[in-house]
C-alpha cells in the first residue's frame, strides 16, 4: 500500500487525472493498479493566482479486502431514546446493531410531515411548539445545510461519516475538507436512518414527549411519555438544545445539571457573488468548477471571542423559533448552494457574568434576546433587521443596499443594538470590523444582519461520570448536543455512538484497544 500526501490537483481536472498523477508519482501503471482511494481533497486557495486542490490518496497493486464494522452482540435490554436528532438516531442504531431493544421517541413528526408542518407555519404563521425548526425527526440540524465539518477526529466520526453514506449521503463526505449534504439531501438520509432502525426491529414514537421520569435507587425507575407511565433498563437522554421542558423535568427530579457559557448574535448575508470574489480572485471566481466559497473567521475583543458559525454559501436566513412570540433565526442551504446570497451567524461569546449564576439564567438570557427580537421585528414573527452600516452607526435602516434579505416570514428595519445590549452590540461591530481585514467587503455597508441567533448550543449541561452515565442516576445517559457533549450534526452523531459503545461495554461487550 503507497499513501501519497500533497497532490497538486488543477480544479478543471478529473478524478480520472488524479489517477494518473498518483500513479505517475508511485512509478506504477494503471494495468497494475488494483485498489485506489481518495483520502483527502482540500481547496488551497492562498495563492489567487494559482488555486488547485491538495489531496492525499492511497493505492496499491493488490487488492484490499473490506474492512467490516464489528458490533458484538450482547443479552442487551430495553432501551429508551429520548431525541430524533443525529445523537439519537445514531446511538438507537448502533444499540439495535449490538442486540439491544431499542425505543426511540421524538416529540416532533417524521422529516417529511415536518416539512409540511414548516411550511404550513410560513403561510399562516400559527407556531407548532412541538415541531419546527428545532423540534422534529432529523434535529435541528435537518434545516441547517448539513455541514460535518468538526474539531473532533477519531474513528467514530469516520463511522459516522460511513454511514451517512451509506444511507444516501454524497460519498464525497468521506473525504472532503469542508462535508456537507445539504438540506435538501439530508431529508432522504435521515429518512433512511428511520427505515433502518425499523428493519432492525426498533421502534419509532413520533408527536411523543419525555413528561416526567422518577429516580429511585440512584436508578430511573419509570418515564413518562406523553403522560404514560413506561419502565425502561436504560435511558438515553439525546434532546436537543431547544428542550427547555425537559431540563426543567430533569432539574425537578434532582438530576445534577450546571449552567455553561455559550454565544449569542446575528445572521449576516452578502452576496455569494461578492464572497467568491474576495475568496478566489478575478481569476477563479467565475470559474464554473469552483466550489462556491466559504469563510470561517474569528477575532478576540475584549476578552470574548467573535467567531462566524454555520456559515451558508448560497443559503437562506431561516426562521428558527421554537417558542410562541419570540424571533431566532438560523441558516440554511440545499446541496448545490445556488442562492444569491451568502449567510453566516457571527456570535460573540456570553459568560455567566453576563447572565447570572443561576441554573436557568442562560436560558433566561436567550428568551429575553427572543422576545426582544419578536417585539422589534413587529410581533408576527417578522425577524428585526438592519444593514450593517446603520447597525456600526446605532441608527434604523431606510432601504436595503444591493443584498436583499432572505428570511422567510418578512422582516422590519430596526436598530439591532436594543436586541443585544450593549455589551454584545460593541463586541460584534468590533469583530466585523476585523474581520473586514481579513476578506475584503465583508465589513460592507450593505451586508444585512437579522436577528437574533441564540441557540448556537445549550445553555446548560447535565453532568455525567467517565462512564457516560448521569451522576444522577446509572441508567441515565446524558448525550449529544442538547446536554452539553457536542457541537454539530458530524459531533453529535460521534457522541450517541460513544454511549452506545459504552452501553454494549456495560453489557459485556468486548472491544479491541485501538
Amino acid at each position: 500500500m503507497i499513501k501519497l500526501s500533497g497532490l497538486k490537483l488543477n480544479i478543471n481536472a478529473s478524478e480520472s487525472d488524479l489517477v494518473d498523477l498518483a500513479l505517475k508519482k508511485a512509478k506504477m501503471s494503471r494495468r497494475d493498479l488494483k485498489y485506489f482511494k481518495l483520502e483527502r481533497k482540500s481547496l488551497d486557495a492562498r495563492d489567487k493566482n494559482n488555486i488547485f486542490y491538495s489531496c492525499t490518496v492511497t493505492l496499491s497493486n493488490k487488492e484490499q479486502p473490506k474492512i467490516e464494522r464489528v458490533y458484538p452482540k450482547v443479552n442487551g435490554g430495553s432501551v429508551l431514546v429520548v431525541g430524533a436528532g443525529p445523537a439519537g438516531l445514531f446511538c438507537a442504531l448502533d444499540l439495535l446493531r449490538y442486540g439491544f431493544k431499542v425505543t426511540l421517541v421524538e416529540r416532533g413528526l417524521p422529516v417529511d410531515e415536518r416539512e409540511k408542518e414548516y411550511e404550513k407555519y410560513l403561510s399562516t404563521r400559527i407556531l407548532n411548539t412541538d415541531c419546527n425548526i428545532q423540534f422534529g425527526e432529523g434535529g435541528a440540524g435537518a434545516f441547517s445545510d448539513g455541514k460535518l465539518n468538526t474539531q473532533v477526529g477519531g474513528e467514530l466520526v469516520k463511522e459516522v461519516l460511513l454511514d451517512f453514506v451509506s444511507f444516501g449521503a454524497p460519498c464525497e463526505i468521506e473525504y472532503i475538507s469542508k462535508p456537507h449534504i445539504g438540506s435538501d439531501n439530508l431529508k432522504n438520509v435521515v429518512k433512511n436512518m428511520r427505515l433502518e432502525i425499523i428493519r432492525l426491529g426498533g421502534k419509532v414514537l413520533f408527536s411523543t414527549k419525555l413528561t416526567d421520569l422518577t429516580i429511585s435507587g440512584g436508578k430511573v425507575s419509570a418515564v413518562y411519555l406523553n403522560g404514560e407511565k413506561q419502565e425502561f433498563s436504560e435511558v438515553v437522554l439525546a434532546v436537543g438544545h431547544s428542550a427547555r421542558d425537559v431540563y426543567e423535568v430533569l432539574n425537578i427530579r434532582g438530576v445534577m445539571m450546571e449552567s455553561k457559557d455559550f454565544a449569542v448574535g446575528v445572521r449576516i448575508e452578502h452576496l455569494q457573488s461578492d464572497i467568491n470574489l474576495a475568496q478566489y480572485g478575478e481569476k477563479y471566481a467565475y470559474n464554473k468548477n469552483m466550489p462556491v466559497a466559504d469563510y470561517k473567521l474569528t477575532s478576540n475583543v475584549n476578552g470574548r471571542g467573535v467567531f462566524t458559525f454555520c456559515m451558508c454559501p448560497g443559503g437562506y436566513v431561516m426562521p428558527s423559533q421554537s417558542n410562541k412570540n419570540t424571533v431566532v433565526v438560523n441558516g440554511m442551504s440545499n446541496y448545490l448552494r445556488n442562492g444569491e446570497n451568502a449567510n453566516s451567524a457571527i456570535i460573540c461569546q456570553v459568560f455567566k457574568k453576563d447572565f447570572g449564576e443561576g441554573l436557568f439564567d442562560g436560558v433566561n438570557y436567550q428568551k429575553r434576546l427572543e422576545e426582544s427580537a419578536f417585539t422589534l421585528g413587529g410581533e408576527n414573527y417578522s425577524a428585526p433587521v438592519s444593514l450593517l452600516g446603520d447597525f456600526l452607526k446605532g441608527e434604523n435602516s431606510t432601504s436595503f443596499g444591493k443584498v436583499k434579505p432572505t428570511y422567510a416570514l418578512g422582516v422590519k428595519k430596526a436598530d439591532l443594538n436594543k436586541v443585544l445590549g450593549e455589551n454584545l452590540s460593541t463586541s460584534i461591530k468590533l469583530g466585523v470590523l476585523e474581520m473586514g481585514k481579513k476578506i475584503k467587503g465583508f465589513d460592507s455597508y450593505d451586508a444585512v444582519l437579522t436577528a437574533v441567533e441564540s441557540r448556537t448550543s445549550s445553555p446548560v449541561r447535565v453532568l455525567r461520570n467517565e462512564k457516560l452515565q448521569s451522576v444522577s442516576a446509572t441508567n441515565l445517559y446524558p448525550c449529544g448536543e442538547g446536554c452539553g457533549y457536542a457541537g454539530g450534526i458530524t459531533s453529535a452523531g460521534a457522541d450517541g455512538k460513544r454511549v452506545a459503545k459504552q452501553l454494549a461495554i456495560k453489557y459485556g461487550a468486548q472491544f479491541e484497544r485501538n
